[in-house]
């Protein structure tokens, strides 16, 4: 996995792009991983680890209503949480998740199932993602492989 956040950003460098990212089931692990990278301060905004819904709202500026009606593990949600993170840190890439890493299912969602938002430049794309992991950690980082793979394929198809 470390080998795809160097892959990353070189290509946000090479780009002259920026990025940053709202994190809730991977509790920070995506920017742990960024930053781990020599040379990421160029490129890396920030991040937001926004693990309760009253974070969400009061960080990411995720709507109560949001909240309400779709629940924290839910398109909506990380599509604001993406959105806004992007435009409160000025970034132009913003990578949001949020899902269930267990014991138990949330939300009625069972766990493993995260919904990840990726916002780059104007447009900004989600994905139902479950992961194939069983334990909280591993279904972390599986979910962290998963939003660098997106994030890698996104900026390559948009610099095409």
């Amino acid at each position: 996995m470390k080998d795809s956040y160097v892959e990353l950003v070189d290509l946000l460098k090479q780009h002259e792009l920026t990025i940053s990212t709202c994190e809730s089931i991977t509790g920070g692990m995506i920017a742990s991983m960024i930053v781990e990278v020599p040379g990421a301060s160029k490129v890396f905004k920030g991040g937001l680890v926004v693990y309760t819904n009253q974070a969400k709202h009061n960080l990411a500026n995720v709507s109560e209503k949001t909240l309400s009606e779709y629940g924290a593990i839910s398109k909506q949600c990380v599509i604001e949480m993406a959105n806004n993170t992007n435009k409160k840190l000025r970034s132009d890439i913003c990578i949001a998740i949020s899902g269930n890493a267990g014991p138990n299912p949330d939300e009625n969602k069972p766990v493993g199932m995260s919904f990840l938002a990726i916002s780059i430049i104007d447009k900004t794309y989600w994905y139902e993602i479950k992961t194939k992991s069983t334990s909280r950690n591993d279904i972390r980082i599986e979910s962290t492989a998963i939003a660098l793979e997106k994030t890698i394929k996104l900026i390559k198809d948009s610099i095409k």
